[in-house]
Order: C-alpha cells, then sequence, then structure tokens
C-alpha cells in the first residue's frame, strides 16, 4: 500500500476540494443542444445580405436537427457538434419589380468540415428572371457570409463550454479578489529570473544600452507532446486553448501580423509566419528587456505516427536572460500545455 500523499494522483481526493474528477481524470460531458439552437438562431434569423445586386434577408430557421456537446478527458477539451438547417429567405433584385422567396440548406456543419468547406445550398421556390440572379448572388458573396456566422457559431461554442470543464484542484480555488494576483504572481514568475538578473546590473544597463549593442543569445528546445500536430497549432494560436494554459486573459489575434499578449501583458509580440498545423513564427519579447528589443521565436510541428515532436528555437535572447528564458518556456509553456491538456500521457 502506498504511503499517504504517495499515491496515484489521479485518484487523491483531497486534491478536488468537491471530491469530484481528481486532476481532471474522468471524462465529463456538458449537452450544448440547447445553447447551440439559440445561438444558431441569433446568428442567422434576420440576418440581412446587402449588395448592389440585392437585399435579402434570412426570415425564418425553417429545420435545426443534430446535436453539440463538450467533453473534457484526462484535461483535453473536445468539442463535437453536427448540425443539419434549412432558413428560409426574402429578397428584392435592385431595381427589382418584386420580392422573391426561396430556402438555404447547410446539411454538414460539423467539427470534421473547415468553416470555408460547409456546404451552403441555395433554392429558388419560383424560378425566374429576377430570382435566378438573387439565387446566384446568394451562391457566392452570400454564402461567404453565412459561412462567418457560422465560424463565429463554433468559435463561441468554444468559448462558452471551455468555462468550468478543466476543474481547478484545492490549492488554484481562488476568490475574485485573488484571481487577479493570481495572473500577477505567474507573469513576475516568468520573468522573476531575468529580472534577478536585470536588477543585479541595473547600473551597468542603463548606462551602457544606448552606447552598445545588446549581447544575446539563441536558444533551442524540443518537446514531445501525445497529441495530433493539430492539436498542438490549435493550442499556440486559439485564444480560449490559450487562455486554458497561462491561466489568465489571452489577446491572441492568429493571423501573419496580428498581435499577441501573455500573462497579464509581460509577454507580447506579433504572428510573423503561420504555416496551419506545421509551423509559427513570433516576433517576442518580455516587458523588463531593452525598449524595443524583440527576439524571433520558431517552432516547429512535426508530427509523427504516435505523437508530436515541437521544435523551438529563439533568436536574439539577451545573454543574460538565457537561463530564465529556458526554465520558463518549460514551465509556463511545455509543462503547462501538458497538464492543462493532458498531452503528456498516451490517450
Amino acid at each position: 500500500m502506498a504511503r499517504w500523499g504517495e499515491g496515484d494522483p489521479r485518484w487523491i481526493v483531497e486534491e478536488r476540494p468537491d471530491a469530484t474528477n481528481v486532476n481532471n481524470w474522468h471524462w465529463t460531458e456538458k449537452n450544448a443542444c440547447g445553447w447551440s439552437k439559440d445561438k444558431l438562431k441569433e446568428l442567422l434569423v434576420g440576418l440581412k445580405l446587402e449588395s448592389e445586386v440585392a437585399d435579402v434577408t434570412l426570415t425564418e430557421m425553417e429545420k435545426i436537427d443534430g446535436e453539440a456537446v463538450a467533453n473534457n478527458r484526462k484535461g483535453k477539451l473536445i468539442f463535437f457538434y453536427e448540425w443539419d438547417m434549412s432558413l428560409i429567405w426574402h429578397g428584392r433584385l435592385k431595381g427589382g419589380t418584386g420580392e422573391h422567396e426561396g430556402k438555404i440548406k447547410i446539411p454538414n456543419l460539423s467539427e470534421e468540415n473547415d468553416v470555408s468547406e460547409i456546404e451552403v445550398s441555395v433554392t429558388l421556390k419560383e424560378s425566374n428572371e429576377e430570382g435566378e440572379i438573387i439565387k446566384q448572388y446568394l451562391h457566392h458573396q452570400g454564402s461567404e457570409k453565412i459561412r462567418e456566422r457560422l465560424g463565429l457559431y463554433i468559435s463561441s461554442l468554444k468559448e462558452e463550454f471551455s468555462k468550468g470543464m478543466i476543474l481547478p484542484k484545492k490549492d488554484e480555488i481562488l476568490n475574485d479578489n485573488k484571481e487577479a494576483q493570481q495572473i500577477s504572481n505567474l507573469s513576475k514568475g516568468f520573468s522573476n529570473k531575468m529580472h534577478m538578473n536585470q536588477v543585479n546590473n541595473k547600473a551597468q544597463t542603463t548606462n551602457n544600452i544606448n552606447k552598445r549593442k545588446i549581447d544575446t543569445t539563441t536558444l533551442e528546445l524540443s518537446q514531445t507532446f501525445q497529441c495530433r500536430g493539430e492539436d498542438f497549432y490549435n493550442a499556440m494560436t486559439k485564444p480560449e486553448m490559450v487562455s486554458a494554459f497561462t491561466n489568465g486573459p489571452a489577446v491572441i489575434d492568429s493571423k501573419v501580423g496580428g498581435r499577441f499578449e501573455l500573462f497579464g501583458g509581460n509577454i507580447i509580440g506579433e504572428f510573423t509566419e503561420l504555416v496551419q498545423d506545421k509551423k509559427i513564427t513570433q516576433r517576442w519579447r518580455l516587458k523588463g528587456w531593452p525598449e524595443g528589443h524583440y527576439s524571433t521565436v520558431s517552432i516547429v510541428i512535426d508530427q509523427q505516427e504516435d505523437h508530436t515532436l515541437v521544435k523551438m528555437s529563439q533568436s536574439d535572447i539577451p545573454k543574460s536572460d538565457m537561463e530564465g528564458t529556458k526554465e520558463n518556456w518549460s514551465r509556463y509553456y511545455w509543462d503547462a500545455i501538458k497538464r492543462t491538456f493532458g498531452w503528456g500521457y498516451f490517450m
């Protein structure tokens, strides 16, 4: 029998104040069907599609069949949704003589399809010359606007049903007043070692920062994760997932030139290259670094047969911050990602 405190951490009930789902090990599920139906109606019914060609309004949700659930398994969030919808549209051609009606069908809104791949088909109740022009408009420009709304549903689903799915341990239960302090402490922790060196050399840095070039070095790390390459890419580029492993608000605009801000503003930068599921490159800086000084972070994601190998290279790190940077990548990125999403274990 294991000694007190030496048992399998998955089964140490005292680590959860409510004695449930210790370390998020067990499968938990939230039903998102009712919420999803309301959200899809909110986003689509009443949507006005206006252009120089025609003015069209989606007036009614004729059919909405399907389901949506959010799951947590070993700290990994899994979203499942599958919807088959039909909407009624009414529209008028600019300069036209009358109003026309038809249907828009969306048969395959699911997690298996990218938003750009979602089928949006358009039918016309009574075929005529004006109606066919409106139909073609909806098939091309109109369908893109509809897909944008479907994308908003997906992001809202993940944001709403991420809340409370990853349960905190006993020592992570904080009241609202302490939450801000936790984020502050986490931010300080990320840069603590770096700041120690900066304080010791403050006078020298102040005197010499404008007289000489900053002495820099390069850090290279590799780490294995038990997930798909796509999963890891999302963990670094999806706001809700970044917020989850950093334990605080995160600004993530995942496009080339888009900015990011983590750990209460202690880490900031912008994305300079994004290769879907393969590579992420960033201009990256720590708040305490000399003003205007950025490093370059390159993350290569290599999915293997049963795991994903991540190789990170960071150039232009001030030499005095090298050890602190290395330690904090391990602690606040790699370990935090594995702990939050359960990717340190074979699933």
